[in-house]
């Protein structure tokens, strides 16, 4: 049974975590999962990754920055979500196109409307059936993000954390509006919360979505 469901949110929000657990949930009660991310998921999508998450690249104006991700995710799209999707699969993203509205759009300022014909040129017709907000306090998630920096000792991907907090604001303001547009499709989870009471709130949520999903005609 295909099924696309991504997993939202602002740094440090521990979607990485929570995905991975769903994977593993999924997987033991024999769905096929594909477990993916954006901006990558793929060889030519992980090269612009790099070049987009990279500290160094702090000088990377905005325009050309949402034509990084639009080329990462169509590629992305292309090689990795559709196909799976064809083959009947549940496919997990870490990030998608609300990331782009919401960081691009909220906290850069471009265009929403350019924003979204880029986000239907690179993604055509996948779009989430489900999505999972995971909203934090803005503080808490920067000081996790940063954190794991120190514990990784790798900052290779961290030049979304030297923004100012006000940037995060906007991000965070801007998901929590996409979900209060699409309630349908959104589900909002208090990220603060312990690890395993959000693995089981996440695991609770997605077994009901397939439930319906599978009885619907």
């Amino acid at each position: 049974m295909a099924a696309f469901i991504t997993f939202e949110g602002i740094e440090g929000s521990g979607k990485t975590t929570q995905i991975q657990r769903l994977r593993t949930g999924l997987e033991a009660a024999g769905h096929q999962v594909v477990q993916t991310r954006e901006p990558g998921g793929c060889p030519i999508a992980d090269q612009i990754r790099g070049i987009l998450l990279h500290p160094d690249n702090s000088g990377l104006v905005a325009r050309a920055e949402l034509l990084l991700y639009a080329a990462a995710r169509a590629q992305h799209v292309e090689e990795v979500v559709k196909p799976a999707l064809e083959q009947g699969k549940i496919v997990l993203c870490d990030r998608f196109t609300d990331a782009t509205i919401a960081y691009q759009g909220e906290g850069r300022g471009l265009n929403r409307e350019l924003i979204l014909n880029l986000n239907q040129l690179a993604a055509g017709h996948c779009t989430p059936d489900l999505t999972l907000l995971f909203d934090l306090p803005v503080e808490t998630g920067l000081g996790r993000a940063r954190q794991r920096e120190i514990d990784q000792q790798d900052c290779s991907e961290g030049r979304f954390e030297r923004e100012a907090l006000e940037f995060h604001c906007r991000i965070r303001t801007g998901y929590l509006a996409l979900a209060a547009a699409e309630p349908e499709r959104f589900r909002i989870i208090d990220a603060g919360q312990s690890p395993n009471d959000i693995a089981a709130q996440v695991s609770e949520l997605v077994a009901k979505f397939l439930s319906r999903r599978a009885e619907s005609p």
